[in-house]
């Protein structure tokens, strides 16, 4: 059997048993990423069953699942956000996604220059890579039975809006440091500006959003037509990711900003009749995309070079998980006028997962860099994350939502 072959039976093998065994997972306060992440580790580096030593490139590999895991699931979130949300919360979102994320990336690769003492530019970049908030693994944590019954619609929305553009948005952080790595300050900073914020970031957003218009008018006149089947809304959102992701590629802009424009221009266009049932999108996300690109990282995860960090990764782990986002959040929660209260502050600034977007623009930085050190630091702060907000997802949600669950009584 060769090693394709094998890694498909096995792979598939195991999304379908996660998903057998969901509920009793999230019972035992487990997540499916992380039991994926696991069993990579069970049948890879402990039992041998997948080698990656056979594979061509396993980091190049990995970049290219990572994109297309973490571009389906911004189109899922897209897609899941009322058609209406950003109006509303803008505020908010302005906040999240601009002095707490610059506050993230900062914080980060400080850590990392003080820890490994590594030059600045490349602690600031590994911390951009590690600064988006994860829209996969968040999507866990706000998508279910549980976390409709435990947590707000306000608080889960936030959550999934922030996720999916502060992950589009890392990419001008990421292409920063790497510029400023490769050449002169002076004409880093002026290819920067031109080609990675106003072309690069800027034409996404346009040609992302013409993308999506058109798909959605498109859809629309399909439907009138009666050319187009129901239970086809979700193949074409797909299909509507690979088309711009395969556009912006060609013209080197961003794709993942693209597809997250594409898909809330689309939303829009469409009737509300019309919209695709979030949960129909994020079981889409989980069973074909999310848990595959988590047992592909345990199978490759570089065990020898996470024991030459020795403490320092350790101490890395601990000081990213809670200084990274935490303290920004908390400090700023009082100018959001979506969070209300320290409890859901508290609740918003620990549950910032890093993930899949953070192995993408690893993967990607070691292939722009040759430097292994990045992605040996991102996968063992992401595996970290990964079990870390894993085991505390469904106790931290059970916490709030009893404290929202009192607020109520006592405000009724």
């Amino acid at each position: 059997m060769s090693p394709l072959n094998l890694s498909l039976a096995v792979m598939g093998a195991a999304v379908l048993l996660i998903g057998l065994l969901s509920n009793p997972i999230k019972r035992a306060f487990l997540s499916g990423p992380l039991l994926a992440l696991l069993l990579g580790v069970v049948l890879g580096p402990v039992s041998g069953l997948l080698d990656p030593a056979g594979w061509a490139d396993p980091v190049t590999l990995i970049e290219e699942v990572a994109r297309l895991t973490v571009a389906v699931s911004l189109m899922g979130v897209a897609l899941r956000l009322p058609r209406r949300y950003l109006r509303p919360h803008w505020r908010a979102l302005v906040v999240v996604l601009g002095p707490v994320m610059l506050l993230m990336w900062l914080v980060s690769g400080m850590l990392v220059f003080a820890v490994l003492g590594v030059p600045i530019w490349l602690a600031l970049l590994i911390g951009a890579v590690l600064t988006p908030t994860d829209p996969v693994i968040a999507s866990t944590i706000v998508e279910g039975r549980l976390a409709q019954r435990l947590l707000p619609e306000r608080l889960r929305h936030f959550l999934s809006a922030e996720s999916g553009a502060n992950d589009a948005l890392a990419y001008p952080l990421v292409f920063l440091a790497l510029l400023m790595l490769e050449g002169p300050a002076t004409s880093a900073l002026s290819e920067w500006v031109w080609r990675s914020v106003l072309w690069e970031t800027g034409g996404a957003v346009l040609l992302g959003g013409a993308l999506g218009y058109v798909a959605g008018w498109l859809l629309v006149w399909g439907y009138r037509r009666e050319t187009v089947a129901e239970t086809s809304h979700l193949v074409y959102s797909l299909a509507l990711t690979a088309t711009v992701l395969g556009a912006t590629h060609v013209v080197e802009a961003n794709g993942l900003l693209a597809v997250f424009a594409a898909g809330l221009v689309f939303r829009r266009v469409i009737p509300e009749e019309e919209d695709q049932s979030e949960e129909r999108v994020q079981e889409a996300v989980n069973d074909f995309f999310l848990l595959p690109v988590f047992m592909l990282l345990g199978v490759v995860v570089p065990w020898r070079e996470w024991l030459e960090l020795g403490w320092r990764g350790a101490v890395l782990v601990v000081a990213v998980l809670l200084l990274r986002r935490l303290p920004a959040f908390l400090a700023l929660a009082p100018a959001m006028e979506t969070v209300r209260g320290r409890a859901e502050a508290l609740f918003l600034g620990w549950f910032g997962p890093i993930g899949v977007a953070a192995l993408y623009y690893a993967a990607l930085a070691r292939s722009e860099t040759g430097d292994e050190l990045i992605f040996t630091v991102a996968t063992l702060v992401i595996c970290s994350s990964v079990l870390v907000h894993g085991v505390t997802a469904t106790p931290g949600s059970r916490l709030l939502g009893r404290r929202e669950a009192r607020d109520r009584e006592a405000t009724g």
